[in-house]
């Protein structure tokens, strides 16, 4: 059987962290692709990478081009190319120049890899993935961002790190925007099946939610030139393998709603249920009235970015 093919644009850190998290799940065949001048960058990586497989065990052939035209036949493509933030900028600073980025990269997908599953990281997040959904003219399903995943994960993290339990055993969810404005739920995070609210006070429980609103902007004080990447690359990896293997994971995902929480024709994080179809589902639940401000807060936030690509 011929093994799938992950093709990741963007060589930067982030990509070849997803490089190496596709290798070690063995998910399939890896290209790097990035630009001309970072060509020699790239297929350095995939070497590199390449020449740890053989201490894992890891079946996976890993190449780095600059030639879109290798883009072909991809299975999935992870779109990671773009500026990342500098200290002092968000991610609606990164607009101008991101767009420009992502338009040519859409061009290339669509003549290359037109039945790919698309998962977009660039930010401004929910802006870059609709920008993407219009120039390639590709079917909603077939098109994502990764917000809600990492946003989740860092929101897990906190709360494991204030209760000391076992960060496996925290559920959370975070929906909205990737940004200063998503929505954090509350009332499910739950720990061992016990709602959060019963094992940490509010005052603790109200910082933890900002830390997690501005979690990518601590990141990028602490690094000093740049962003995460880690973490960002292994929720990537999960939505990617989810679709691969049919796993029909439900992720908080940047989704195109099309009705669903009263939401028309944006892309932003909702629980998203990944398949083989790409995006086969969007599940809906009643939110509190607090809970239904806070996501129109974030929903205006994402207009408001989404009519500056002009799209």
């Amino acid at each position: 059987m011929k093994r799938k093919k992950i093709s990741l644009i963007g060589g930067g850190q982030i990509g070849g962290n997803l490089a190496l998290l596709a290798a070690q799940k063995e998910l399939g065949d890896v290209l790097i692709y990035d630009i001309p001048n970072a060509e020699g960058m790239i297929k350095g990586k995939a070497l590199d990478i390449s020449q740890l497989c053989p201490l894992g065990g890891y079946h996976s052939n890993i190449i780095g081009s600059s030639n879109p035209e290798d883009l072909i036949d991809s299975d999935v493509v992870i779109i990671t190319a773009g500026v990342p933030r500098k200290p002092g900028m968000n991610r609606e600073d990164l607009l101008g120049i991101n767009i420009k980025i992502i338009t040519d990269v859409a061009h290339n997908v669509k003549k290359y890899a037109p039945n790919a599953f698309v998962i977009v990281l660039s930010n401004p997040l929910d802006a870059i993935v609709y920008s993407f959904y219009k120039v390639s003219g590709f079917d909603k399903q077939k098109v994502v961002g990764m917000a809600g995943v990492l946003d989740s994960t860092r929101f897990k993290t906190f709360l494991a790190m204030e209760t000391g339990y076992s960060v496996k055993d925290v559920n959370c969810m975070v929906l909205g925007g990737h940004g200063d404005t998503m929505v954090p739920i509350l009332r499910l995070a739950t720990v061992g099946g016990i709602p959060v609210e019963q094992l940490i006070s509010k005052d603790k429980l109200d910082k933890i939610v900002e830390r997690t609103r501005f979690g990518g902007g601590e990141l990028v004080k602490l690094f000093g030139n740049g962003s995460a990447y880690y973490a960002p690359a292994a929720s990537a990896i999960e939505m990617a393998e989810s679709y691969l293997k049919d796993s029909k994971r439900v992720l908080p995902c940047a989704s195109l709603c099309e009705g669903e929480f009263n939401i028309n024709g944006y892309f932003i994080g909702v629980p998203s249920v990944i398949g083989k179809k790409g995006v086969e589902k969007i599940l809906e639940f009643d939110l509190l009235n607090d809970e239904k401000k806070a996501l129109n807060d974030t929903l205006e936030s994402v207009k408001k970015t989404v009519q500056e690509t002009g799209l």
